[in-house]
């Protein structure tokens, strides 16, 4: 009897096995059966949250569920469906659209499509309720034609950046910011140690917003053709509601959703289908996928931190590790069949020594006759701009972010805090500064001075290396310098960046840099490779990883586990302490977070 139970036992388990490699086996043939495109179709794209500029190279979502669109999508399947007879309009709804160079990324993308003779049609129901809807209209300005439903406004009501002040709330909880700024405009840190706008600070805040307004408002003249004192008087009108809209042609018409899908349909043609750009590109194929030459793209997105890139799919967070993003530069940098090397930076900075990683990365890649361009996203402050900085040539957004030359260290000293609550932490240390970094007490002189000197060295470091890269005078540099964020246009006046575009204009430098034809087919091929469900599942399981190199390894990108519910509750309690003083933490070095920006 004994005998029976372990060998029944033993066929449930190997039965059980064999159904669920069955189920992948499924997956993977579904995976790999292709749907056709429609012989008469209009793209589709749903602007309900912005787009993802990058999906996590190790996510099982491709294979169990829909992949979320990411901004190359869309570029892809409007550059694709411009060429492709079978594509006759594009329709997006349009509601969120992330920071103001993403909008000029998706603006760029529309245009190149409209200049193929086909339309464009941009709706909603309405460019915000109760809130500020400038930046869905900025996007869709750049439509052929804009229309929301009778009962939906323009909330068209220009920017607003709101910066908190929590110098007075730290002291009556008995928290002391003691952090060091390199300099007067690297202004992150004056949320904890002032209690209002200092001059530089809300100097560098009204230049940056000023430049975003401008722009917007250029923007929308050009499109709506309407002056720019229109647009403006219109601004200080809004919100406007749907028929005022009207009035003054910022839409075309009031439609609701039904009455839109129906007309767009009826002057595609008979039988025209709708079809979501994703599935566009994933039945129709990318553009750039031929050629004798291969163009590297390589994505660095999230903060910067030491070791390996990271991503959370429940909350979207992605980590920009130093050694996952320099592995897929070196690896780029090896393959002979790469001429040249897109590099994708969206990010507002973090650790120096892990930016430093990255920029080695790029700096051998050009010794080793690989161009380098650099992309810059929404962000590329900070250390985002110190990992890009040694490219042959910076690509960014008039409204990307960037700059923030400059440093901040220091500590929290929460003393008072725990003292207040009935909390005594006791101390024994060997090594004179070992609690150079506590939270427990203040800096003593000499510890002062040895943070001071730690800022002093990784400013000179950055503005070096920044003059160095740029090829400007150090002088000129550290001018520019001083912790100060830049809009891609103000950048590129000031010579820290070389032309205002996005991956179009970056793909087409990196053809002039490697002497490839301007109008020769490139593949354009995303590194590190992006893993097959086959193989996430073989990793997941406990195979197949172990046999990789360390340089494998570091590569590979860490996701969320069955419990990161509450991983991330806890990372996110953890956050909130380090911010508050309240958890012993090292400030990172090169960032730049900005204030929240309405619009």
């Amino acid at each position: 009897m004994k005998r029976f139970i372990v060998g029944a036992l033993a066929t449930i388990g190997a039965l059980s096995i064999l159904g669920f490699f069955g189920f992948i086996f499924l997956i993977v043939i579904a995976a790999s059966s292709k749907p056709s495109v429609p012989s008469n179709l209009v793209l589709e794209l749903d602007l309900s949250h912005p787009l993802a500029e990058q999906a996590p190279e190790d996510s099982l979502a491709g294979a169990f569920g829909n992949p979320e669109t990411t901004m190359r999508d869309v570029l892809d399947a409007l550059e694709k469906g411009a060429k492709d007879d079978r594509v006759k309009a594009l329709l997006v709804r349009v509601e969120q659209v992330g920071g103001l160079a993403s909008a000029q990324e998706l603006r760029d993308a529309v245009k190149a499509f409209r200049a193929s003779g086909k339309k464009a049609i941009a709706f909603t129901d309405s460019f915000g309720e109760g809130g500020n809807g400038t930046g869905a209209y900025y996007l869709a300005a750049a439509f052929d034609e804009v229309y929301i439903q009778p009962s939906g406004d323009v909330n068209l009501t220009g920017l607003a950046m709101e910066t908190p002040f929590a110098r007075d709330m730290f002291a009556k909880v008995g928290v002391q910011p003691h952090i060091g700024q390199r300099y007067e405009y690297k202004n992150a840190v004056n949320t904890y140690t002032e209690q209002n706008f200092t001059a530089p600070h809300k100097e560098a805040m009204e230049k940056l917003l000023g430049s975003m307004y401008g722009q917007i408002v250029r923007g929308i003249s050009e499109d709506r053709k309407l002056s720019e004192d229109e647009v403006k008087g219109l601004i200080d009108r809004a919100p406007l509601l749907g028929q005022a809209a009207l009035e003054a042609k910022l839409v075309d018409g009031l439609l609701y959703r039904d009455q839109v899908l129906e007309k767009v349909k009826k002057e595609a043609g008979e039988g025209a289908k709708l079809l979501f750009v994703d599935k566009y590109v994933e039945r129709a194929g990318r553009p750039h996928t031929t050629g004798d030459s291969t163009i590297a793209l390589v994505y660095g997105v999230g903060g910067i931190s030491r070791g390996k890139s990271s991503s959370n799919p429940l909350s979207g967070d992605q980590t920009f590790g130093g050694d996952s993003v320099a592995l897929a530069l070196r690896k780029a940098t090896e393959d002979e069949r790469v001429k040249a090397i897109v590099f994708r930076v969206d990010s507002p900075g973090g650790s120096y020594v892990a930016s430093d990683t990255v920029r080695r990365e790029v700096q051998r890649a050009r010794e080793k006759g690989k161009p380098v361009i650099v992309s810059m996203a929404t962000y590329a402050a900070s250390g985002g701009y110190f990992v890009s900085m040694e490219a042959d040539k910076i690509v960014a957004q008039p409204g990307t972010l960037t700059g923030s030359i400059g440093v901040f260290g220091g500590k929290m000293v929460t003393a008072d805090f725990w003292s207040k609550v009935g909390v005594n932490w006791e101390t024994i240390a060997f090594g004179k500064d070992a609690t150079l970094y506590s939270t427990d007490s203040d800096f003593t002189p000499e510890q002062l001075s040895k943070n001071d000197a730690m800022l002093d060295r990784i400013y000179m470091d950055f503005t070096q290396k920044a003059a160095e890269g740029r090829h400007l005078p150090l002088e000129q540099l550290q001018s520019l310098a001083r912790g100060r964020v830049w809009t891609g246009e103000d950048a590129k006046a000031n010579k820290l960046v070389d032309e205002l575009g996005g991956l179009p204009k970056a793909l087409e430098l990196a053809k002039d840099a490697a002497k490839i034809s301007k109008d020769a087919e490139v593949r354009v091929q995303v590194y590190p490779r992006k893993k097959e469900a086959a193989e996430l599942l073989s990793e997941l399981l406990g195979g197949g990883a172990g046999d990789n190199s360390e340089d494998e390894r570091n590569a590979h990108v860490s996701v969320a586990t069955p419990w990161a519910p509450v991983l991330e509750q806890t990372q996110a309690l953890y956050r909130l302490g380090v911010k508050m003083g309240l958890v012993r933490s090292q400030q990172q070095a090169l960032s730049a977070p900005l204030p929240e920006t309405r619009w």
